[in-house]
């Protein structure tokens, strides 16, 4: 027998402001009264979530062919419609085929040293001696810089002499695409080619035509190919014969530049905030980076350094939910569900869950080291069919971008961050980041 859908909450526009200010918070909430639990936001249809380990379970297991990508999408107007997280049916599975050998576990550690070096050249160049000993560094915006070059160096190779192009370019295209764009489609106009949307367009119309131009330069270039990720995605072939358009290259490398780092630099500076709050923990981590050398391969396979990681995406998802849209009508969690609604799973809330993790709001990484979680249990990257492509390149770059800044500078966390509260998760573009600005002092 069914139970009825929970109810969604009336004043959507409250409960989206509310969801702005905290969106975390607001998640676990609206969890913390029934399980599942329905949210509104103005603009998109409602969403039935769950947070819990056999929700999750369910959601991840659900037959492939009842489940796609919601539209309208938030982000959908950032990645486009042919990108691979929006994708859906035979085309996904295609997509996914196609992407996958570029971002494999073997091709991903071959980068380890390229990772190493984006982020000393962050250190000893980055712009304007931001990191000069003594100076004040805001670890948002210095983390965006590192996985930025990192990226780029990934897609386009170490050769490339466009780095500093791109760097304001994708910072601009990441700024004009502000929340109330993300969660009110009706914003989504131009008036007179003012606005924000009219500034969002063209920024992303200068991105797409940077990567036009360096698609259109490497498939006229003759030669050996240097083995990066667009010579691979070049390379490949669907089953037909037939490659990736122009277009749809575009959509995919723009996937691969904004989610690729801007997911990554949110949780990098998360995990500096976190450990230089715990001179302890930070000892520890120093010690075990100290034996193990400056091997990347070897520091990304570190026991403790994997720990704080995870705890890391556990306590700070970067993609904090996860929506699928129901093709026929399904019974999930105990309810009745329409074709075209809207399913999905709160990753703050499922990482939350004090029978899975105890005292969930604390930040202890030696619970990774205890207990190895299930795929429904922790979910920072998704799950099922449709689990981030990427989430093996972001992992191993977390961890060796992490390790390098560590054994190469000394930082101490602002008085202010060290002492005030914890800062809230908010929506920002493809990733939720802190509400406020976590600056560092270079001590050494």
């Amino acid at each position: 027998m069914s139970s009825p859908a929970p109810a969604t909450p009336r004043l959507s526009l409250l409960h989206g402001l509310a969801a702005g200010r905290d969106f975390e918070g607001y998640l676990r909430r609206r969890g913390a009264g029934s399980e599942p639990f329905a949210v509104g936001f103005p603009g998109f249809p409602p969403v039935l979530f769950t947070g819990t380990a056999e929700g999750a379970r369910e959601l991840f297991r659900a037959p492939v062919a009842l489940l796609e990508p919601p539209r309208p999408n938030p982000i959908e107007p950032m990645v486009g419609a042919a990108s691979l997280i929006l994708s859906s049916g035979a085309r996904h599975r295609a997509d996914r085929a196609l992407l996958a050998p570029a971002l494999h576990g073997a091709r991903v550690r071959l980068l380890g040293k390229v990772i190493r070096e984006a982020t000393l050249n962050e250190i000893h160049c980055g712009a304007g001696g931001s990191w000069k000993l003594g100076s004040r560094i805001n670890a948002l915006t210095a983390s965006r810089s590192i996985t930025l070059r990192v990226i780029l160096a990934a897609v386009f190779g170490t050769a490339s002499d466009r780095e500093d192009e791109y760097d304001g370019v994708i910072t601009d295209f990441l700024a004009a695409f502000t929340t109330p764009l993300m969660v009110a489609p009706v914003l989504r106009r131009g008036i007179g080619g003012f606005g924000p949307w009219a500034r969002f367009a063209a920024a992303r119309e200068r991105l797409d035509d940077l990567l036009a131009a360096d698609i259109a330069a490497r498939r006229r270039r003759t030669g050996p190919a240097d083995g990066d990720l667009l010579d691979l995605l070049l390379a490949t072939r669907y089953d037909d014969g037939a490659g990736l358009t122009d277009t749809e290259l575009c959509e995919q490398l723009r996937t691969l530049l904004v989610a690729g780092h801007e997911t990554t630099a949110t949780t990098l500076t998360w995990a500096l905030y976190h450990l230089h709050r715990e001179p302890g923990l930070l000892a520890r981590v120093l010690a075990e980076l100290a034996a193990a050398g400056d091997d990347p391969a070897e520091q990304a396979r570190l026991p403790l350094l994997d720990a704080v990681c995870q705890e890391t995406l556990r306590l700070h998802p970067p993609v904090p939910i996860v929506l699928r849209s129901v093709k026929e009508p399904l019974r999930w969690r105990g309810v009745d569900v329409a074709a075209g609604a809207t399913i999905g799973l709160a990753v703050g809330v499922l990482h939350a869950q004090s029978s899975t993790w105890p005292a969930p709001h604390l930040f202890h990484p030696d619970r990774f080291l205890d207990r190895k979680p299930t795929p429904f249990e922790f979910a920072p990257f998704g799950g099922g069919h449709r689990r981030c492509i990427g989430s093996t390149l972001a992992e191993y770059e977390l961890r060796v971008v992490l390790a390098t800044l560590l054994t190469e500078v000394r930082l101490a966390l602002d008085p202010a961050s060290a002492l005030n509260g914890r800062p809230r998760a908010v929506p920002r573009n493809i990733a939720t980041a802190p509400d406020r600005a976590i600056h560092f002092t270079r001590t050494g």
